[in-house]
């Protein structure tokens, strides 16, 4: 009776041990890298974070008896201190608003149309046109930007194709206005009410907030939707591959159409892959920085300036630290809630009661019993 009563003890205490033994491995493994992750990722963010609270002027360590906790005076000064500084950024996220407001859908469309496209098994040299479309993703951002201002500049290749056209094509990098604007003037409409010229939003008038992205960042839209939907595309491509053939042949057989299917079948399969997709472009374009530098660094007018920009030139270029590092922070909250706005917009929904009852298997009438 002891044997037995003591045989399961001895089997429990040896399962646990080696899981213990697996955890204490597991843990000996990660080690090095959750080492390295902490010392280059997570001491500069809380540094950051510090530097954002505090007056340091960059010279020494910013954790000096020299330095002071400033409290949120830094916060302030960018988004509500009236100043140069709250105008500066009030329009560097006007700009990157309207960027993303366009890169986004049109990246995820062209690239979700590309995968497509390629996807289907009656294209031939399928291998190629993936290659040919994703080769943009792979090529370095600052060469693209140069060869995306040799194109876009006043004699560039865009203004002569333009010219064939009969257009008049705009001096792509120096032209600060609106195209928002631009469209209503060409019907006649030059300002705005006084509702819109009278108030303001960080520092600047809801009319310019509406003014739509300039000349010059419509270029870095379409350079942006050209550099990334071949990206993307692999990750859409991806998506259509998982899908059951028997799936589509089900719906060809209820009477279905391609858009049906497509709309119907294909596009709801795509959910995790569009939410990937999706998510992905919304961080990246908030943090477009290099095409700026490399490009206009701002101008012309501050119409290409960007948060992530402001951010490098706040703290190394005009020395404030703190509203550089304030900037940088702020943004990364924009990211986060607009993540997770975007994570509950397509969280997946239950099968509502009226839809329901259309799938419902009903008995006929004369069967009721």
């Amino acid at each position: 009776m002891t044997a037995l009563t003591t045989a399961p003890r001895r089997a429990g205490s040896s399962t646990s041990g080696i899981r213990r033994g697996e955890a204490a491995a597991g843990w000996l493994f990660t080690a090095p890298v959750l080492i390295i992750l902490g010392v280059f990722l997570l001491v500069p963010v809380l540094m950051a974070l510090w530097v954002s609270f505090s007056d340091w002027s960059g010279r020494g360590s910013p954790f000096s008896s020299s330095v002071s906790f400033v409290g949120l005076d830094n916060y302030a000064a960018v988004t509500t201190g009236g100043g140069l500084a709250e105008r500066d950024f009030g329009t560097a996220l006007r700009n990157n608003a309207w960027y993303v407001l366009l890169v986004v859908p049109l990246q995820t469309a062209l690239s979700l149309f590309l995968a497509v496209l390629v996807n289907r098994a009656v294209l031939r040299g399928r291998g190629f046109f993936r290659t040919a479309f994703y080769f943009p993703s792979v090529t370095s951002s600052v060469a693209i930007t140069v060869l995306w201002l040799f194109l876009f500049s006043t004699s560039g290749a865009i203004n002569e194709v333009l010219s064939w056209l009969g257009v008049n094509g705009p001096n792509w990098f120096s032209d600060p206005s609106g195209i928002v604007h631009n469209a209503l003037a060409a019907v006649g409409i030059t300002s705005g009410p006084a509702a819109l010229t009278g108030g303001t939003f960080l520092g600047v008038t809801w009319w310019d907030w509406l003014a739509g992205p300039s000349v010059a960042m419509s270029a870095f839209i379409l350079m942006a939707v050209f550099t990334t939907s071949g990206t993307f595309m692999l990750l859409f491509i991806a998506g259509l591959q998982n899908i059951g053939g028997d799936v589509q042949e089900a719906a060809m057989m209820d009477g279905a159409n391609g858009w049906q299917r497509f709309w119907r079948v294909t596009l709801p399969q795509l959910r995790p892959v569009l939410f990937t997709v999706l998510t992905l472009g919304l961080i990246g374009t908030w943090q477009v920085f290099d095409q700026i530098y490399t490009g206009t660094q701002g101008g012309p007018g501050k119409t290409t300036l960007t948060p992530a920009y402001l951010s490098y030139s706040s703290a190394f270029l005009s020395q404030e630290w703190g509203q550089g590092a304030a900037i940088a922070f702020v943004l990364f909250v924009i990211i986060v809630v607009l993540t997770i706005l975007q994570r509950w917009v397509l969280r997946e929904r239950p099968v509502s009661r009226r839809r329901a009852r259309q799938y419902e298997v009903r008995a006929p009438r004369g069967d009721a019993r």
